[in-house]
C-alpha cells in the first residue's frame, strides 16, 4: 500500500496528492492555515516519498486505483480530493473512475488537458537523463517552476523544492513521466462531475497553460477558479492564500447544524 499520513480530527476529509518529484512533506507550509474542520490524509504517490515503484509505467489510472486502496483501508467514502500538478492528473483519473466518492475535486496548479505533442516529445527526450543524470535534470527544472519575478524572495523555497526532488527515486520519477505522456484529455470529467470543482492556477506557471485552461472551463455553477500571482508551486509560494481559498470554497457551502 502507498505510504500515507493522517492528521487532524475534522469532520471533512481532505486528501492531498503531491506532484512530480514531490512527496507528502510539501504540504507543511499550507497545513497551519487549513481549517480545523479538515482531517488531512496525505499520500505519497507511487515511486515517490516512501511509496514503492509499482510498474514500469505509472499511469494516472494506476495511481488513482492505489489512492482508492488507501481510502478503502481507512474506511473513507466521502472525501475532498486535491492534487498538485501530477497529483491533479491522478485526481482527474480518480474522479473519472470513482465520482461517487468525491465531495469536491481541486486541481491545484494542474490541468485537465493532456500534453500537446511538443510536451510529449520533451518528456520522451528526458527519459535518458532521468535515468542517467537525475540530479542534473532536477537542478535544471525545479527553479523554473517558481515565479521568475520573485526568485530572490523564494530562494529558500526553491532549495526545499530541489532537496525534495533529489530525494525522489529516479526510476520512480521515470515511471511517472512515462505515465504522464500517456494521459488523456479529461475535460469530459470537468464537464460531467457533479461534485464541486475548484481550480487554483498560477499567472506565471510555466508547467500549465493557465490562460487556455481557464478560457475553456465549462460554464457550470459547481466550478470556481482562481488565478494567483505565482508560478507552479502555490503551496510554497502563496501557502496562506491558497489555504484560505480552499477553506472558503470547500467548507462554506456545507450544511450547518440546525438547532431546533
Amino acid at each position: 500500500m502507498l505510504n500515507f499520513e493522517r492528521k487532524g480530527n475534522g469532520k471533512e476529509t481532505l486528501v492531498l496528492l503531491h506532484g512530480f518529484m514531490e512527496n507528502i512533506s510539501i504540504w507543511s507550509d499550507m497545513e497551519p492555515h487549513l481549517s480545523d474542520n479538515f482531517s488531512l490524509l496525505k499520500i505519497d504517490l507511487p515511486g515517490h516519498g516512501q511509496s514503492d515503484i509499482l510498474a514500469e509505467v505509472h499511469t494516472m489510472e494506476l495511481m488513482a486505483d492505489e489512492v482508492k486502496k488507501v481510502l478503502d483501508h481507512e474506511k473513507l467514502d466521502q472525501i475532498h480530493l486535491l492534487g498538485h500538478s501530477m497529483g491533479g492528473y491522478t485526481s482527474l483519473a480518480f474522479a473519472e473512475k470513482y465520482p461517487e466518492v468525491l465531495k469536491s475535486l481541486t486541481l491545484f496548479f494542474s490541468t485537465y488537458f493532456p500534453d500537446d505533442e511538443e510536451k510529449k516529445q520533451q518528456r520522451i527526450k528526458s527519459y535518458r537523463i532521468i535515468k542517467d543524470a537525475f540530479a542534473h535534470y532536477a537542478r535544471a527544472g525545479v527553479p523554473n517552476l517558481f515565479n521568475p519575478n520573485e526568485r530572490d524572495i523564494l530562494e529558500g523555497k526553491i532549495e526545499i523544492a530541489l532537496e525534495t526532488a533529489l530525494s525522489t527515486n529516479n526510476m520512480g520519477a521515470l515511471a511517472c513521466v512515462k505515465g504522464m505522456v500517456e494521459r488523456t484529455d479529461k475535460k469530459h470529467v470537468i464537464e460531467s462531475l457533479e461534485a464541486k470543482i475548484l481550480i487554483l492556477a498560477g499567472k506565471h506557471d510555466n508547467a500549465v497553460k493557465t490562460d487556455t485552461m481557464i478560457k475553456h472551463l465549462p460554464d457550470r455553477t459547481n466550478i470556481k477558479s482562481y488565478i494567483l500571482d505565482c508560478g507552479h508551486n502555490g503551496h510554497w509560494e502563496k501557502p496562506s492564500i491558497c489555504a484560505e481559498i480552499i477553506n472558503t470554497e470547500l467548507l462554506h457551502n456545507l450544511p450547518k447544524k440546525l438547532v431546533l
